[in-house]
């Protein structure tokens, strides 16, 4: 029978892990140990830990709770074995999986953690690239980044900085096929479509009042936001991009802006993490690094 501690560990892995599967691979143990473990934690504390299906588990409020005190626990009895000059050597060795949307995310994430990586060999930057939003649970993410509202109470978030949107064109399109006045204007005109790969439909434009546009026959789709550029960039149609895609080609005249008096609020960019803690110091180290390169002055825009 497994001692209190040993259950501790095996449930805060469990905690984060897609599955029990999963945190018995990196322990380094069975499945059925880490389900035993569960179970005989559950019936010491006298309640459910985890959510159970077929496909995932899911941690529950009691569960979330345990988990967060356990860690720190956890932490403090290594601590007592840990040789002093070894604990931030040792916390400053491992992955750290990160998730950003795609072109965002591989026009920026390599500048901004450069320092970070070159200072510390140790850590392993494990970067996934995705315009679906990642689960810091589900999907074992350490740091996401995300643009629009943010409201997960699970998740430790700070907005850095704002991206607008502007719907643009080339002045070779405007003088072929006119500049649309309003969003009626707009339907009769060729645009693009980007689509959302989890739906198969392109995902709406957004406008002032949360108005919505959905382009009824467009003239060019795709799933890529840097091929719907090149696209735009081509002459081919209107399109919606967000600053950090549209501003340097605005600024060169490339493109020109249409329909800004309809332009929706800016969106937030959030950086997040889970809640749980003690967090380690190179997960704290990356995020901070993000927190600062993003919310520094144009540092989305200007590149």
């Amino acid at each position: 029978m497994l001692n209190r501690l040993e259950m501790l560990r095996i449930f805060c892995a469990a905690a984060e892990s897609a599955s029990f599967k999963a945190a018995a691979t990196r322990l380094g143990t069975s499945p059925q140990t880490v389900t035993r473990a569960v179970k005989d934690l559950e019936e010491a504390v006298g309640e459910p830990l985890f959510h159970r299906n077929t496909r995932q588990i899911r941690i529950t409020a009691a569960g979330e709770r345990l988990a967060e005190r356990a860690r720190a626990a956890l932490v403090d009895v290594d601590s007592l074995f840990a040789h002093p000059a070894s604990r931030s050597d040792t916390e400053l060795k491992g992955v750290v999986r990160i998730t950003a949307p795609s072109t965002l995310g591989r026009q920026h994430l390599l500048v901004a953690l450069r320092e970070v990586a070159l200072a510390h060999p140790g850590i392993t930057l494990d970067i996934r690239l995705s315009d679906q939003v990642a689960d810091v649970v589900d999907d074992e993410i350490d740091i996401g980044l995300r643009l629009g509202m943010f409201r997960d109470q699970r998740l430790v978030a700070r907005m850095t900085t704002r991206v607008g949107f502007h719907v643009v064109g080339t002045p070779e399109l405007a003088a072929r096929v006119g500049k649309p006045g309003d969003l009626a204007q707009l339907a009769a005109l060729p645009t693009t479509g980007l689509i959302d790969r989890s739906s198969g439909r392109a995902w709406p434009w957004y406008f002032a009042q949360g108005e919505q546009f959905n382009p009824r026959a467009p003239a060019f789709l795709t799933d890529d936001p840097e091929t719907e550029m090149e696209a735009i960039l081509c002459g081919l149609a209107y399109g919606q991009l967000p600053d950090y895609l549209a501003q340097p080609h605005l600024r060169s005249g490339r493109l020109v802006s249409v329909l800004d008096r309809f332009a929706p609020t800016p969106w937030g960019l959030y950086i997040y993490r889970s809640r749980r803690s003690p967090v380690p110091i190179r997960i704290r180290l990356v995020f901070d690094a993000l927190v600062a390169y993003f919310g520094g002055k144009d540092a989305v825009p200007a590149r």
